[in-house]
């Protein structure tokens, strides 16, 4: 891919830089606190957090992504993140990851939908790390504006369940902010 207007790795990279703050801002006085998500409580949100930024290393790098589990469990998670990151980081650098073809567990895609993908559940997910440990205030709405129309494109607005692991569109104002919108489309609570 030579042309990189519509490179999607900056987007991603905010992505990462906005998780990586939410995941620094967690205590341990949040880690059993229930999170938008209904599936993980702060700490196995975390766990896979770690998971997501491992198997996009791995996907971008031509590897399968479901060889790494859901959930990470680790002693040192920001420890743990970091090296990850790290990982992922030198990655990116190369250009050749937009074309390359990775294998997600959905499907799969070219790196550059694979970046698009991942950048939006990582802000999804992002938002609801913030929003169960109180820090909405470290969130970048132009993630959430970016995302939307992505999510739209990747989650059909139904049927839902099933193997569409998403609940029914919420309905929210349509000038509800950004991160309500983009929660709401995914079938949570704004």
């Amino acid at each position: 891919m030579n042309n990189l207007v519509n490179d999607p790795r900056p987007m991603l990279i905010r992505a990462l830089d906005q998780t990586q703050q939410l995941m620094d801002a967690v205590g341990s006085e949040d880690l059993e606190l229930p999170t938008p998500c209904p599936e993980y409580d702060v700490s196995t949100l975390r766990g896979h957090l770690l998971s997501v930024v491992g198997r996009i290393d791995l996907a971008l790098n031509g590897g399968n992504a479901l060889d790494i589990p859901s959930i990470t469990t680790a002693t040192d998670v920001m420890g743990t993140w970091k090296e990850r990151r790290s990982r992922l980081d030198t990655t990116l650098v190369d250009n050749a990851v937009l074309g390359r073809t990775c294998r997600l567990p959905w499907g799969s895609l070219p790196g550059a939908a694979a970046i698009g993908a991942y950048t939006s559940e990582l802000t999804t997910h992002s938002w609801d790390l913030a929003k169960a440990t109180g820090h909405t205030d470290l969130l970048d709405d132009s993630l959430a504006v970016y995302c939307l129309p992505l999510a739209q494109r990747a989650i059909p607005a139904e049927p839902r369940g099933g193997h569409v692991p998403f609940g029914p569109v919420v309905r929210v104002a349509d000038d509800a902010a950004p991160y309500d919108k983009l929660a709401a489309w995914q079938g949570r609570q704004p």
